[in-house]
């Protein structure tokens, strides 16, 4: 079975204007991402998780309600 990889928006801080300042990345492991969220990104507040072939929003996590599992099933 080969595992897609998630799309992730991730807010990370604000810019300058006092918008969010949010970054995208792609994983497929939920409990590494959040490590490297805490390494390169240490102010990091929240981060949604979105299917990859629909793109509809399938999780979020704070950095307070972190992923309990390695990976999402989703149908």
């Amino acid at each position: 079975m080969i595992l897609k990889k998630f799309k992730f928006i991730v807010k990370v801080g604000n810019n300058e204007d006092g918008s969010a300042k949010c970054l995208k990345y792609r994983d497929n492991d939920l409990k590494k991402f959040t490590q490297f969220l805490d390494r390169e990104h240490k102010g990091w507040r929240w981060f949604n998780v979105y299917n990859p072939e629909n793109d509809l929003q399938v999780a979020n996590y704070t950095n307070k309600n972190r992923p309990t599992t390695k990976h999402l099933e989703i149908s």
